[in-house]
């Protein structure tokens, strides 16, 4: 076992140590504490960070951003030489659409901006959907996707790899051609560039916790190691024994060599930069063991290093675990990689300030919504709109555990908090909705928008678009009965399916989200009561959520790990299930108080 990695043992005992108040808003609250303590480099704004001077005129905005729990990623790359802002999501769950486009907004210059993030699921949905809003508001945007990690999909599908510390490189390159004052295509060139030539690999001796959670996301067999583990906690694909360090480093400079890319004719004479990551728990003298023959292997081949970089610069928490990154440079990106940068998390050389200086926080205008006229029958129901997601909420509070713990066994074990916080933000949405005299459809759809602000990832991107697409189909000038609930859901439906390109069978919330609105759908066609109809179909949800066990994923992040999903039911899809058994309850309540 390398030097200093301690027994699974010994690790389990320490992971329920951290610091925090309540488990729910320790993003948030981290990242108030960031800002406090770098107030000469950063400044909040709606959605995460941006650095305290403005974007000089005709540059363009480089914007990165994630999840949070992988300090110095994404809040410590924001300064001089670095990113101008980084949208800050939850932990390990990607940021909100809207998120991500304040924090575009409050940068952007009429050069336009670049967006730039690790390739998830949930990153993609929302950040996308960003980049589509801010075009149509003429500012142009953008996007290269980090897809570094070699373990998470084949050469052939390179681009459904995952971004891990490769982004730090791809990060350096977007911010140095801004710098240069090269136009938005450029830009974009260069760091996909950037982006095409960096390779990464990491390995793990042991899971990580998220704050609040009294298991580890995934473990490892003791005096085995995890290769090819994901920094969201993702499982490695496959285990090996522990090996000395220069093991390792053998293991990751010959997996790396071989995946070079194709125009990298030979090691001999190549230019390559080096990142060794620490992911939490393996500490600086542990990575230098390992880098020494990292270099002797690298150098012995011919390579050229430049500037390698050895320490944390994007961790998981207490994971016991490091990766390398090889960025193969030519002359530009050697420049790039070596020019100075200055942020609260990454320094190199010295900088000069290049903006104007701001001060104070930007502030959300969109905060304060008009509610739109509704009759009084559409008042009434949304009030029950708001009871029902107070159910929701209630049984998601309830069940967040579990739900992250299911999430564990293939994915990352965000899901239950994800939709915690999504829930809790809905529900705060629909309470002031409600007591300002919003309609149901008004309710539904602000409630929507909070869900997705709060919840970020994949999940919530697409409750809060559900919830939209249903608030806007009801409306706020009637009562909604039966067939409208119907129509109304199933047109969510089919905007989520379409949003996320999810099918029935890929192991989702749409193994859930079909079988009920099918069956609410046939229910209203038959002439049942809402009542009924939604009881019904609320069975139907939980039977297909619990069927999912049998399936293996298709789509996500439990995608490249198959077969340990099998057995265990998608907690997408059982939360689906939960939460209208919940709506179930309110509705009987609610027909049984007019009886």
């Amino acid at each position: 076992m390398p030097s200093g990695i301690r027994p699974l043992s010994s690790v389990m005992k320490e992971i329920m140590s951290y610091v925090l108040n309540d488990p729910a808003e320790f993003a948030d609250e981290s990242v108030t504490g960031f800002v406090a303590a770098h107030r000469h480099l950063v400044r909040r704004v709606p959605g995460g960070i941006a650095r305290t001077s403005a974007v000089p005129t005709g540059q363009v905005a480089v914007v990165i951003g994630g999840g949070s729990g992988h300090y110095p990623a994404f809040a410590g790359f924001v300064g001089e030489g670095l990113a101008h802002a980084a949208v800050l999501g939850n932990i390990f769950a990607s940021p909100s659409a809207q998120q991500v486009y304040t924090v575009a907004k409050a940068v952007a210059t009429e050069a336009g901006v670049l967006l730039s993030y690790g390739n998830y699921a949930g990153d993609v949905l929302n950040f996308d959907q960003a980049q589509a809003r801010l075009n149509a508001e003429g500012i142009p945007c953008r996007t290269v996707r980090v897809t570094d990690d070699i373990y998470s999909a084949s050469l052939d599908e390179a681009e459904k790899r995952r971004g891990i510390a490769g982004d730090l490189a791809v990060f350096r390159a977007a911010a140095w051609a801004s710098g240069q004052g090269w136009d938005l295509a450029a830009v974009e060139s260069f760091a996909a560039r950037a982006n095409h030539r960096t390779r990464s690999l990491g390995v793990a001796f042991s899971g990580c916790t998220l704050p609040g959670a009294d298991a580890p996301l995934f473990t490892v067999p003791a005096g085995r190691m995890a290769v090819g583990m994901g920094i969201h906690g993702e499982p490695g694909i496959d285990t090996r024994p522990v090996p000395t360090a220069r093991e390792l480093a053998a293991l990751l400079v010959d997996a790396l060599l071989a995946e070079r890319p194709a125009e990298i004719a030979s090691v001999d004479g190549s230019q390559v930069a080096i990142v060794l990551n620490g992911l939490g728990s393996v500490k600086s003298e542990e990575l230098f063991v390992i880098f020494g023959t990292i270099a002797e292997l690298l150098e012995s081949a011919g390579a050229t290093i430049v500037d390698p970089e050895v320490g944390e610069f994007v961790t998981s928490f207490e994971m016991a675990g490091v990766s390398l990154t090889l960025s193969w440079l030519d002359d530009d990106l050697a420049a790039a990689w070596r020019a100075p940068a200055y942020g609260a998390g990454y320094r190199k050389g010295s900088v000069t300030q290049t903006g104007a200086a701001l001060l104070g926080d930007e502030v959300d205008s969109a905060a304060f919504r008009t509610i739109p006229a509704a009759s009084e029958e559409s008042i009434r129901a949304g009030a029950v709109v708001r009871g029902a997601i107070f159910a929701i909420r209630d049984v998601i509070d309830r069940e967040a555990d579990e739900l992250g713990r299911l999430d564990a066994v293939a994915g990352d074990g965000d899901h239950g908090i994800g939709m915690q916080r999504g829930a809790r933000a809905a529900a705060d949405a629909a309470n002031v909705a409600v007591a300002r005299g919003a309609g149901a459809g008004t309710v539904l759809c602000l409630a929507g928008d909070a869900w997705a602000d709060r919840a970020g990832g994949t999940s919530g991107a697409l409750w809060g678009a559900g919830l939209r697409v249903a608030g806007e189909r009801i409306g706020d000038e009637a009562a909604p009965d039966v067939a409208a609930v119907a129509d109304a859901l199933d047109a969510a439906r089919a905007h989520v399916q379409g949003f996320g390109k999810a099918v029935v069978g890929d192991k989702t919330l749409v193994d859930a989200l079909v079988p009920f609105t099918r069956s609410l759908s046939n229910a209203a066609a038959a002439g049942d009561s809402l009542v009924a109809a939604w009881d019904e179909s609320a069975r139907a949800a939980t039977a297909a959520a619990d069927a999912t066990a049998d399936l293996l994923p298709r789509m996500g992040r439990a995608r490249p790990h198959v077969e340990k999903s099998l057995g265990t039911p998608d907690p997408g899809a059982i939360s689906f299930a939960l939460a209208m058994t919940a709506v179930a309850a309110v509705l009987a309540e609610d027909t049984e108080s007019k009886e």
